[in-house]
Order: structure tokens, then sequence, then C-alpha cells
């Protein structure tokens, strides 16, 4: 396990999108746009369906995600993070933690998801390996 330094933790707690990749069962990468969050040393997310992101990392926990970041580098590419990790899932709290992560997304007073009664769902949980890209958390 890595550390993710302070720069790259907020990026991940910002409101900017994040590109998840997992692998297919034939090897193949599948990417989901995803919101993240932090708990404690781990990048979460959370899905209400077991949908093929949730299947793909419960048969191979190797996960990548990547950011688009403010600020540029002195070479003009923009930054990006990009985090190198091991997921697991777990079961329920979906719901409760899509409705932290809209605060972030989508606004204060927002309510998501928008539907009486959502089922419990699946959170991904990301140990970060390593972290690479373009900014001052690259190395």
């Amino acid at each position: 396990m890595a550390a993710l330094p302070d720069s790259a933790r907020e990026i991940v707690e910002s409101d900017a999108l994040a590109n998840l990749v997992t692998l297919n069962p034939d090897g193949s990468p599948q990417l989901s746009c995803v919101w993240v969050g932090m708990d404690g040393d781990e990048i979460v997310c959370a899905h209400l369906p077991r949908n093929r992101k949730v299947q793909n990392i419960e048969r191979d926990p190797r996960v990548a995600l990547s950011i688009e970041a403010e600020g540029m580098s002195h070479g003009a590419l923009k930054y990006y993070l990009v985090v190198y990790g091991t997921a697991r899932i777990t079961d329920g709290g979906a719901a409760d933690l899509l409705q932290d992560l809209a605060h972030t997304y989508l606004g204060p007073d927002v309510v998501f998801p928008g539907m009486p009664d959502p089922p419990p769902g699946y959170i991904t949980r990301i140990t970060v390996d390593r972290v690479g890209g373009v900014g001052p958390w690259a190395p």
C-alpha cells in the first residue's frame, strides 16, 4: 500500500469525475466514469446495481483510476492523476455514499439517488498501490 500524497487526495476529494478501469474476463479493459471520495486511506465509489465493474472487481481486484486536475506542467501538459490500486467490493451502503458524493458533485441541496427505497448496492474500496500522471503527486 502506498500513501496517497495530500495533493492527490485533494483531487480525489474534488468534484472532478474519475475514470475507473477494471478488467473484463478476457483481459480487455472496461471503463466507467464514477464519482469518488475518500474513506480513511481508501478511495471509494458506489454502485446501485451489480454491474460489470462490480463483477470485474469481484473476479480481479486490479484497477486504475484517472482524474483530470487543475493546473499545467511546465511543459504545458494539463495535470492528471493516475491511481493504480487493489479494489474490494463491500455489500450495502451505496445509497448513503452516493448521497454524500452528490453534495460534492451536484450541490449541497441535492437528493440522490432520486428514488424511494434505493437498493443497498455495493461500495468499491480501492487501496492505493502507486500513483502517477502529471502533477505534484507524480514520482
